[in-house]
């Protein structure tokens, strides 16, 4: 495809998102936002010996209409953001599953799991190895929808923000427009966990209460009732939609480290969420009167900070990878192409 080409296959990276180098203008409709497009433009070249200066060179992304390519800011770029984080969240979450088992029974019942340590033992004793993964199904599908939800979306208000502030705000403001985005996308992610985590909670706190999600949910159903899944997911919302979370790019370290900080936010609510499934009827009143201020704070932190952390690490780490095979940019980042097409503009 020739450079010069000005047709409507030239999709080109928002700069103010990824980049501060490149100039900005807007063309077709794309979901009812004002599409952006960019042009980065490289310097212009030095003037020759006869005082005539080269043309000003342009480099694009690769026409989203080739094979196997995908359209930043598409439908499918969202879906395949989505797609990503499922991928990324299901997974990583079902396999710390005996450190929220211990976590959770902590939070429900001291007495019995004192320490982290003592938990592990308990657990075996009473439930066998088999009791280490109860809940896994029911982990797996509700943070995999989750993590869809949280990715997809956040990356869609991002750039519905930036696209509603335009480019020179978007730019200014950027970190509030990613935590605004990162806050909507949680609430939306939420929604789509709570009626798994409700059953879950049950399922690993409660013995005998179900043996999955498959006989759990039936019977969450009928004794709560579908105002039951509300609750839960009106206490979520309201605590964790201001979930602060870090975009330090993809490395494990930046992960891990806004994983601890967003372990110590939302821990509260946590210790809430256990409460308030495992307790029928049980209101918020009564978790406070029952944990008390410092319990909700402490109770079952230092595991949590542990779990949130590395899964934090991990999800960013998957993301990125995902993102990364399909051909689009990092948390971040710049593309792929048109990374590599700077490089090759700067060494001419």
């Amino acid at each position: 495809m020739a450079l010069s080409d000005k047709s409507s296959r030239q999709s080109l990276i928002p700069s103010f998102l990824y980049s501060s180098s490149s100039t900005v203008s807007t063309s077709h409709k794309s979901f009812g936002l004002d599409r952006t497009t960019i042009g980065a433009v490289a310097p212009a070249a030095a003037s020759s010996n006869n005082g005539v200066s080269s043309p000003t060179r342009n480099f694009v992304v690769p026409a989203p209409s080739e094979p196997g390519k995908i359209e930043m800011y598409s439908a499918a770029y969202f879906a395949a953001c989505g797609v990503s984080g499922g991928l990324s969240t299901g997974p990583t979450h079902m396999a710390v599953t005996p450190l929220d088992l211990v976590k959770c029974n902590m939070q429900i019942d001291p007495a019995k799991y004192k320490s982290i340590s003592s938990g592990f033992g308990v657990l075996y004793k009473d439930q066998g190895f088999r009791g280490f993964f109860r809940g896994w199904v029911p982990t797996l599908l509700g943070y995999s929808a989750q993590g869809a939800c949280k990715y997809g979306f956040y990356e869609f208000f991002k750039y519905y923000y930036s696209d509603l502030a335009g480019p020179e705000n978007a730019a200014k403001y950027k970190t509030l427009i990613y935590l605004a985005g990162s806050a909507s996308a949680e609430v939306i992610a939420d929604v789509a966990l709570c009626p798994f985590e409700a059953v879950k909670v049950r399922v690993q706190t409660q013995p005998g209460f179900a043996r999955g999600l498959s006989d759990g949910l039936p019977k969450f159903v009928k004794s709560e009732g579908y105002g039951g899944y509300a609750n839960q997911c009106y206490t979520r919302e309201w605590f964790l939609s201001g979930d602060v979370r870090f975009h330090l790019g993809v490395s494990f370290a930046g992960g891990y480290a806004a994983g601890v900080f967003c372990a110590l936010v939302s821990h509260p609510a946590d210790n809430l969420v256990s409460f308030l499934n495992n307790a029928k009827g049980a209101t918020v009143s009564d978790a406070v009167n029952k944990l008390g201020v410092m319990g909700l704070f402490t109770r079952g932190l230092p595991l949590r900070i542990v779990m949130i952390g590395t899964l934090t690490g991990a999800q960013w780490g998957l993301y990125d990878s995902c993102k990364v095979l399909l051909g689009l940019p990092t948390t971040g980042g710049v593309a792929p192409a048109a990374a590599s097409a700077a490089t090759e503009l700067a060494e001419a």
